[in-house]
């Protein structure tokens, strides 16, 4: 969680709690940060980028929290603090653990070594389970990994928000012939998460291409051995709220 007390000195020194938020953000920048925290000793304490990690809503900062604010960078080293929702629950998937059956005919024991994210994502796509879920055969492995974003504006309620030269990562990225499909590996049991994940993704890739850009969570839950998978739509693309769930799935991969 970011740390409280950090957060608490930085709102004073900068009279952040005296902001009109129902106007226009806070903009905050990396230098404000470090200027404020340059005398705590913990990394924890002073370390911008683990300051500003705040990917659920447990994870924010006590006076985000009391106030109903969170964080969003918006350039390299600039970040606006703002009111409003900022995060999406994770909805429950209630239905049984569908089995499927993995469309390649040999073993893959690489994928018994290791337990990371991206390994059981790979897995999952290997096994042709994204293809399905997606109902495109035509997927293909193309993206992954860090990029910046172009320039993009959206509202926050009434707040505008202008982004610019932002870095994001996908976990893994498919191209077909008609869609682009994006995909966010979390963590399992996590209840929400911040819309950001999918939402500067989205908008990045929309400005690339003239194909369909679909969004996903991915979730490989050890304990029961099922991978969940999420799709996630925006209704009105400068609208960082308008996020809405499409369907949901969860499966058991079953090896010939």
């Amino acid at each position: 969680m970011a740390n409280s007390k950090s957060w608490a000195k930085i709102f004073r020194d900068h009279n952040i709690d005296k902001h009109d938020f129902s106007k226009k953000p806070f903009i905050l920048t990396a230098e404000d940060i470090k200027r404020s925290c340059q005398r705590f000793k913990k990394t924890a304490e002073k370390e911008v980028r683990i300051l500003c990690k705040q990917d659920t809503r447990e994870s924010r900062p006590k006076v985000f929290r009391d106030n109903n604010l969170f964080l969003l960078p918006v350039k390299n080293g600039i970040y606006n603090i703002i009111k409003g929702e900022g995060y999406i629950d994770m909805p429950e998937i209630k239905k049984e653990i569908a089995i499927y059956n993995s469309k390649l005919n040999f073993h893959l024991d690489s994928s018994e070594i290791g337990n990371s994210e991206m390994q059981h994502l790979d897995f999952a796509y290997a096994s042709s389970l994204i293809r399905t879920f997606m109902d495109d055969v035509s997927l293909v492995l193309t993206i992954r990994g860090r990029k910046y974003t172009p320039e993009f504006n959206f509202l926050v309620r009434k707040q505008n928000i202008s982004v610019q030269s932002v870095q994001t990562e996908v976990d893994a990225g498919y191209e077909g012939k008609e869609q682009i499909v994006l995909i966010e590996a979390k963590s399992p049991g996590i209840k929400n998460t911040i819309i950001r994940q999918l939402y500067y993704p989205f908008r990045q890739w929309q400005n690339c291409t003239n194909k369909k850009v679909i969004t996903l969570f991915f979730e490989k839950d050890q304990k029961e051995n099922s991978y969940s998978i999420w799709q996630f739509q925006f209704k009105n693309v400068k609208d960082y709220n308008s996020i809405k769930l499409v369907k949901s799935g969860k499966y058991r991969i079953i090896e010939k």
